[in-house]
């Protein structure tokens, strides 16, 4: 196979999605914990509230100043760990199949995550 990346026909399923609690539990912000905003799942990647803040040289228009920003940048989804509903601790995320839908539950508590 050649030095190219190899091409993937889906995205993968990751263990976190939009609206998720997770805790950060590698880099720079280990220990913060936040909200996902967004799931970029080609990329692996989700960008989390208050984490991994990255300042922005924004050029003025007519509806912003502009000037320097500061934004949420992405983070790998293996530096996330999912906090449980029920303790508020970090859990690992498994998938069962209840009712014929796929649904993900904490490993820890055994709850179904919504």
């Amino acid at each position: 196979m050649s030095k190219k990346a190899k091409k993937t026909r889906f995205a993968p399923k990751l263990h976190i999605k939009k609206g998720d609690r997770v805790r950060v539990i590698a880099g720079d912000y280990k220990g913060a914990e936040g909200e996902v905003l967004e799931v970029f799942p080609k990329k692996n990647r989700a960008i989390v509230e208050n984490v991994n803040i990255v300042k922005k040289h924004q050029k003025p228009t007519q509806d912003n100043p502009g000037g320097i920003v500061e934004i949420p940048a992405p983070v790998h989804v293996s530096n996330l760990m999912l906090l449980d509903p029920k303790t508020g601790e970090p859990t690992r995320v498994g998938r069962k199949r209840v009712d014929g839908k796929l649904v993900r539950y904490s490993k820890k508590t055994g709850e179904i995550i919504k």
